[in-house]
C-alpha cells in the first residue's frame, strides 16, 4: 500500500520478538500503511530476523542493546545507511525486569534488580530517542522540515496490579519520562506519546509469574470485550499516533484496554 497514512515515512520499531508481539503488529500495519521500517532487537536478533520474514515486506534487523552506549552511539549512522535518510517515527516497545522483581516479590526485591527494570523499561525511552534525534531533525525526513513521532507502550501505572510488582513503578517512570520528553522535544516538532494497552499474551507477558491472575481482571471488569490473543487494536493505535493525524498531540497516554482504565481494577 503506497497511499496509506504512513506513506513515505521511515519508522524504527523495537521489540519484535514473536508474531504475537504488539510490536510485530505495529510493524505489519505500518508497512501496510506505506511506511518503510527498520527493526532493532536484543539479545537475539536472529529470532527477530526469522519473525520479520512474516512481515509483508523485507526489512533490516539491527542489534541494539538500549543499555549499551556504544550501540546507541552508532545507531543513527546504521539507520541512515539502511534507510537512506532520516526518521519520521520511533516505536519503543521495550520492557524488562529480573524475575526477582516480579511475581509477588515486591518487598524483597534488591535495588540492583529495580535499577535494571528502570533502566531498560523507562530510561531507554529517552536514550533511544536521543540516539535517533539527529535523524528526526534532519531535512530528509518525510516532512522535509524535521520532527516526527515517538510512541511507547505502557501498562496503566495508576494501579498496583497483581504480580506486576516493580514493573509498575518502572511504567510510572516511563509515563513521567514521556511527559518530560514531550516538554523538551516539542520545539523540535517531535511528538512523544504512549499507548496503554491491556494484557496481551506475548512472550514478554508470559514471562511475568502469575500473568493469568493479572489478565483475569479484564474478564469481568472491561466494558468492551478483551481478547488476550489480539494485539491488532494496539497496533492500530500506534500507527495512528505515528501518522500526521495527531499533529498537535503530545505527552498523552492513549488507552487501548477495552475501557478498563475508566472503570478501575
Amino acid at each position: 500500500m503506497t497511499n496509506g497514512i504512513l506513506a513515505g515515512k521511515r519508522i524504527l520499531i523495537t521489540g519484535v520478538l514473536m508474531e504475537s508481539s504488539i510490536a510485530f503488529h505495529a510493524a505489519k500495519l505500518a508497512q501496510e500503511q506505506g511506511a518503510e521500517i527498520i527493526l532493532t532487537a536484543f539479545p537475539r536478533p536472529t529470532l527477530t530476523e526469522r519473525i520479520a520474514k512474516k512481515l509483508p515486506k523485507p526489512t533490516t534487523v539491527l542489534e541494539l542493546d538500549v543499555t549499551n552506549d556504544e550501540h546507541l552511539a552508532g545507531l543513527a549512522d546504521k539507520v541512515r545507511a539502511d534507510l537512506g535518510g532520516g526518521l519520521d517515527g520511533i516505536v519503543h516497545s521495550i520492557g524488562f525486569a529480573p524475575q526477582d522483581a516480579l511475581g509477588g516479590n515486591f518487598l524483597d526485591t534488591p535495588f540492583e534488580s529495580v535499577s535494571t527494570a528502570m533502566h531498560v523499561s523507562a530510561y531507554s525511552l529517552k536514550s533511544l530517542t536521543m540516539a535517533c534525534k539527529p535523524l528526526m531533525t534532519a531535512s530528509d525526513s518525510a516532512s522535509g522540515a524535521g520532527g516526527g513521532s515517538v510512541v511507547g507502550l505502557t501498562f496503566d501505572a495508576q494501579f498496583a496490579w497483581p504480580q506486576y510488582d516493580w514493573m509498575g513503578p518502572a511504567k510510572a517512570a516511563l509515563e513521567a519520562t514521556n511527559r518530560y520528553m514531550a516538554r523538551y522535544l516539542g520545539p523540535d516538532n517531535i511528538r512523544c506519546n504512549l499507548v496503554s494497552a491491556g494484557p496481551i499474551g506475548s512472550m514478554a507477558a508470559k514471562s511475568i509469574p502469575g500473568f493469568s491472575d493479572l489478565a483475569s481482571v479484564w474478564d469481568s471488569r472491561s466494558p468492551l470485550s478483551w481478547e488476550l490473543t489480539d494485539p491488532e487494536p494496539t497496533g492500530k493505535a500506534i500507527v495512528a499516533l505515528l501518522s500526521d493525524w495527531f499533529p498537535k498531540t503530545t505527552g498523552e497516554i492513549i488507552h487501548v484496554d477495552g475501557g478498563l482504565h475508566a472503570i478501575g481494577a
